[in-house]
């Protein structure tokens, strides 16, 4: 069930919220603070304080679909 869960987050945008969000799709804290240390293990994070074009197109893709 997570994998699934998982990439249902990541098509909806989760790649562009911060790790402290997260919490709002990932409702048991211990299960994101593993999904987070997995993810995140051995890489370099890198926060540009920019608005996420990706973030932006996901949300109007789905404004226009709900007015659709």
């Amino acid at each position: 069930m997570c994998p699934v869960k998982l990439r249902r987050a990541m098509s909806e945008g989760l790649e562009s919220e911060s790790f402290s969000g997260w919490t709002k799709t990932f409702t048991d804290p211990r299960l994101c603070a593993a999904i987070v240390d997995r993810l995140t293990f051995g890489g370099n994070i890198i926060e540009t304080g920019t608005d996420s074009y990706r973030l932006a197109t996901t949300r109007a893709r789905a404004e226009q679909q709900a007015v659709s």
